[in-house]
């Protein structure tokens, strides 16, 4: 069986998908969209049901990609059943989409999620009666405690096997009459789900026109014979809805009996401050602070009141623990392949090569994850959503909605879905600047090489170095901003409009899967494209053009004539000045493949360069870093790492943002606006950085 899982933003319909499916999820885009397509497995009970997350929508009306996609889902591809996630707190809103699922042909349960926080309100609804009067089953549950969720799932198969005929309230309204024959028509034609096409044709539906050009001239007929209220002004997409609302609520609003308190929710409570108009911001900088300093932190604040050198924050006793381990098993495996006789080639391939790259980039592995759990448990609470109604106000200065915020949130995480999460945008040209901005949001490829630099060359300041790079980065995209804004992208903000979701503690499940996700995607990249980079690279850096093994990372070897012909253009940046500057140059062309790349390279490039028998001593003690603290002042230390925040993001964004634009014109533009952001930052960082005397 196949089960969709249809239901406004914020109704829980992604809690419930992650607690039916578990591990059983995986995410995809749909066909000719980059919009997310999420299923899964629901294996509870004797047969194996799949799950199709349908994306957040408040209607069936063609007006988002989100919209079309889900509706071409049900009417199209015709599941077994519909699982409509209504939030019981928001009943009148959320039943709007149940009034049009129920048009379709598909047996529809209802789950009325939430009931905790509507019990707590004082508040209740009558499902029963509710059931009677929609006409098929409504089943109470709570997604985030797993309340009701097998008694739903039993029901949904159970009402999956018993076929139904769709109906809608228009039929007691006084369209019916001409809605009764259009449906004829419809029947006629022998058109599926006949209730719910006869509705878009009344309602002139532009998606569904071709499909009744025979029968063009008798929908206008009918049309014309309709006498509609003169308010309506022969909207009749709007006398649709009008009946819609007037059924919810003089039929299934009496069904919800509120609590006749009228103080403050506690959600509103904690609004009162966390969104306050002068306080809110402040408020949100210093969690994202507290973020980065429980993440990144060598000495975490007031522990040195316990030990003399202080507390390592989680993240980093984490990343010691994994660097240990690397460093480890990278000692076992050379030892292990002198003892089998390996040649030299060999041990340079496998041990300075593929385990000192792919080490270097494990080892800030729990960085990385510590750092997606604290905003997953920020997004789970609901804070994100004020953090985006916030940011509003700011953005709407530079010529961004709040709406620009949610993708650029995203990108924090990873730039492609962020980037195809801009679509949401309907303006063009806020579409552009916000994919522009993108990169300059740190993405997780882009934390190792933060983590490497801190810890290596300022390691009692490791986390405020970090905090900085983003704040670097933020700060590039207000400044870009304004400049597109005033010159080639000249325009205003959009209207943004956000539903705030109430507060309520994260769930350990979701938790779980969210960092399961990143950890997944994390290892795909390192078995795969990482792994072959690191191969590519150790062997440009040990042999020459003329295919003969030169000294290890010698500037004779390929890629050091490659880096030296082009660090000139780096030099007024301060990384680019050392003898082997090279090797920060062609950290940096190897980055624009994947961000990963950077700390690999680095890892290849600098570590295999050590004589005799101090090299596993060097290893155990953390050789890159110590290459880095004398290759890279502070200064240019900062200054690569700026560039790296600014410039051009992996290949895989590239071709997303290329794929957005949807023109060869725009992408170069867009390629040049970050190298140029990239190069110009950096050389204000290294000099400002430089008047401190670092």
């Amino acid at each position: 069986m196949r089960f969709a899982l249809a239901g406004n933003p914020n109704s829980g319909k992604t809690t419930l998908f992650n607690t039916l499916t578990g591990s059983t999820a995986h995410v995809g885009n749909w066909p000719g969209v980059t919009v997310d397509r999420k299923e899964g497995v629901y294996r509870e009970l004797s047969e194996k049901i799949d799950i199709i997350d349908l994306p957040g929508i408040y209607s069936l009306s063609p007006y988002t990609p989100e919209e079309v996609v889900s509706r071409n889902y049900i009417m199209e591809e015709s599941p077994d059943l519909v699982i409509n996630i209504v939030d019981a707190t928001n009943l009148e809103r959320n039943l709007y989409l149940t009034t049009q699922l129920l048009e379709s042909d598909i047996p529809v349960v209802v789950a009325l999620n939430m009931m905790d926080v509507l019990e707590k309100e004082g508040s209740e609804i009558d499902a029963e009666r509710l059931s009677e009067q929609l006409g098929v089953p409504v089943v109470a549950i709570s997604a985030l405690r797993s309340e009701g969720i097998r008694k739903l799932m039993e029901k949904a198969v159970e009402t999956a096997r018993v076929p139904r005929a769709g109906s809608s309230p228009i039929e007691r309204s006084t369209l019916a009459p001409a809605f009764a024959r259009i449906v004829a028509l419809m029947r006629e034609k022998k058109t599926p789900h006949p209730v719910f096409k006869a509705i878009k044709a009344l309602e002139g539906d532009s998606l569904y026109a071709e499909e009744n050009t025979d029968i063009a001239e008798s929908l206008a007929a009918i049309r014309g014979d309709i006498a509609l209220d003169p308010i309506l002004e022969g909207d009749f997409e709007a006398a649709v809805a009008d009946v819609r609302y007037k059924y919810i609520t003089e039929h299934c609003r009496q069904l919800l009996k509120r609590a006749g308190r009228t103080e403050l929710t506690y959600s509103d409570k904690i609004d009162a401050v966390l969104t306050h108009k002068l306080f809110g911001l402040p408020i949100f900088f210093l969690f994202m602070y507290i973020v980065f300093h429980l993440t990144f932190a060598e000495s975490m604040m007031f522990t040195e009141h316990f030990t003399e050198e202080g507390i390592a924050s989680p993240g980093v006793m984490l990343q010691t623990w994994m660097e240990e381990f690397t460093g480890w098993f990278s000692a076992a495996a050379g030892d292990f392949l002198a003892a089998q006789g390996a040649s030299d080639w060999a041990m340079g391939l496998l041990v300075d090569g593929l385990l000192a790259g792919i080490g270097a980039v494990l080892s800030f592995l729990p960085q990385i994850l510590m750092l997606f759990l604290f905003l997953s448990i920020m997004e789970d609470t609901g804070y994100m959503a004020r953090a985006a109604f916030l940011m509003d106000r700011v953005l709407r200065r530079f010529g961004l909605s709040g709406k620009a915020f949610l993708p650029l949130l995203m990108g924090f995480g990873c730039s492609v879905p962020a980037m195809m999460g801009a679509r949401t945008l309907n303006d063009e040209k806020e579409r552009r600047l916000t994919i522009m901005l993108m990169p300059f949001f740190s993405c997780g490829a882009k934390l190792p090489i933060w983590s490497m630099f801190s810890a290596a060359i300022f390691p009692e300041n490791a986390d405020k170095v970090v905090f900085g790079i983003y704040v670097i980065g933020i700060v590039s995209a207000v400044i870009v901003a304004i400049v597109l804004r005033s010159t080639i992208l000249k325009g205003s903000a959009s209207v943004f409009i956000l539903e705030l979701p109430a507060y309520h503690l994260p769930r350990l499940k979701n938790l779980i899967l969210h960092l399961w996700e990143k950890l997944k995607g994390f290892v795909i990249r390192v078995s795969t494209i990482l792994m072959g980079a690191t191969v590519v690279i150790w062997f440009l850096s040990n042999f020459d053009f003329g295919l003969k093994m030169v000294d290890a990372n010698s500037q004779e070897s390929i890629v050091g004539v490659l880096g030296s012909f082009v660090t000139p253009l780096f030099v007024p940046l301060g990384f680019a000045s050392s003898p082997d500057a090279w090797k920060a140059v062609v950290a940096i062309v190897t980055g624009l493949i994947a961000k990963e790349m950077v700390v690999s390279t680095l890892g290849v490039l600098y570590t295999p360069g050590t004589e005799g028998d101090a090299l596993e001593d060097e290893k155990a003690a953390g050789a890159l870093s110590l290459a880095l603290v004398a290759s890279f002042s502070p200064a240019a230390a900062l200054s690569f790492m700026t560039f790296n925040l600014l410039s051009v993001p992996c290949m895989a964004a590239v071709a997303t943002a290329n794929a957005e634009l949807r023109s060869a014109k725009w992408i170069w533009i867009t390629i040049g606006v970050w190298m140029a952001t990239a190069w110009i930052g950096s050389f204000i960082v290294y000099h400002v950085a430089g008047l401190f005397g670092l």
